[in-house]
């Protein structure tokens, strides 16, 4: 990620800040993927709902919060007018998922069928398979999909919204812009904290139970419809004098309505109550976004020397994470340690190996694009 700044030369530190705890947080939530009772590549013999609470803390709002930094770098870069810029985000974007493809992701479906359906095949068997578009890994009236991208799944949702951005500033130069005016109005006061609700609210109501999550790109319509709404913000937010500022002011109260709904929510409260549900979780979504913000911009809102070593860090450490922590799952499967102990295990060991990988990738030249890197190097 780019440096940050607004129209007045602010560097906005705190958007890298959030972006690296965001990444991080999401390595701690794939590890404890492997421990609840939700769907999953493997589970561990261990698997529970005692994590689902916690778990439930920040699945509503992680992602949502990664779109609309990433719509705010992408409208910085596009406030520039650079030359060439979508074929340099698509190298950015669409290489690593590439690569991911092809080299990172299938040990993950391999260890799946391994464990869901018994296949007894060595990985290259497996290999000819993955690469050929086998279709018949099923169960219950489900195939798995080869090959595939899975966690991989936001690079190119990104890469879809950046183009569209793109295309619609191509068509009205002026757009964000225009808009910004119009968001200092809407958002004014406390609705910063209601309007969005009610916006996240609309489409759950009436997107949410007729396009259940699919990660395809091309049926995840609800999905698609938050993401790129947060997204959006994010690219008008950047350019709106004074957002953030108003997002630390409304901070506690955010905060406050995020943890009152994730009370409710994870103690299934509204278990069953279809609306209620999903209006109890707009509220946590929006809240802990507004949150997010608003601490980020009051208290992180620096430099620091580990800022650009881990902002440029959290790339090759998305992409190598969850086949890491599938593949280290198994193989310390035998050892039968309780989850209090394997769980921190595999955090610290897929942190730590993620980290060795990077150190690794940012001294070639040729294999940093790979993983999400620019090609210039230091080294």
């Amino acid at each position: 990620m780019h440096h940050l700044e607004t129209s007045h030369r602010d560097r906005l530190y705190f958007l890298d800040w959030l972006r690296i705890a965001a990444f991080g947080l999401l390595v701690v939530y794939h590890v404890g993927m492997y421990y609840v009772t939700w769907n999953f590549h493997v589970k561990s013999p261990f698997a529970s709902d005692t994590l689902e609470p916690w778990m439930k803390l920040s699945s509503p709002w992680r992602m949502s919060l990664l779109f609309l930094i990433s719509g705010a770098v992408t409208s910085l870069l596009l406030a520039n007018k650079p030359s060439g810029f979508m074929r340099s985000r698509s190298r950015r974007l669409l290489l690593p998922l590439l690569c991911g493809v092809v080299l990172i992701v299938p040990p993950q479906p391999y260890f799946e069928v391994i464990q869901k359906l018994a296949y007894d095949g060595r990985y290259f068997d497996f290999l000819r398979l993955y690469f050929a578009g086998y279709t018949g890994f099923c169960a219950n009236g489900k195939c798995l999909v080869l090959p595939t991208w899975n966690h991989l799944w936001f690079l190119p949702y990104l890469w879809a919204y950046t183009l569209l951005l793109w295309l619609m500033l191509r068509i009205r130069p002026g757009l964000l812009d225009s808009l910004t005016g119009q968001v200092t109005r809407l958002l004014s006061g406390a609705r910063l904290l209601w309007v969005p609700i009610l916006w996240i609210l609309l489409l759950r109501w009436t997107l949410f139970k007729r396009f259940p999550e699919t990660h395809d790109l091309v049926h995840d319509w609800f999905w698609h419809a938050v993401y790129l709404s947060v997204f959006l913000a994010g690219a008008v937010f950047v350019r709106t004098p004074g957002i953030w500022a108003r997002a630390a002011y409304w901070r506690w109260h955010a905060l406050t309505l995020a943890m009152l709904a994730w009370a409710i929510f994870a103690t299934h409260a509204v278990h069953g109550m279809g609306h209620g549900q999903r209006g109890i979780v707009a509220v946590q979504q929006w809240g802990a976004l507004v949150a997010a913000l608003g601490f980020g911009y009051q208290h992180l809102n620096a430099d620091h020397p580990w800022r650009a070593y881990l902002n440029e860090a959290v790339f090759p450490v998305y992409i190598v994470h969850q086949t890491l922590i599938i593949g280290l799952s198994q193989w310390i499967k035998p050892w039968q340690w309780p989850p209090i102990w394997e769980g921190p295990f595999l955090v610290l060991v897929t942190f730590a190996s993620s980290m060795c990988i990077y150190e690794g990738v940012r001294r070639v030249s040729l294999v940093r694009p790979w993983l999400g890197l620019t090609r210039s190097s230091r080294f």
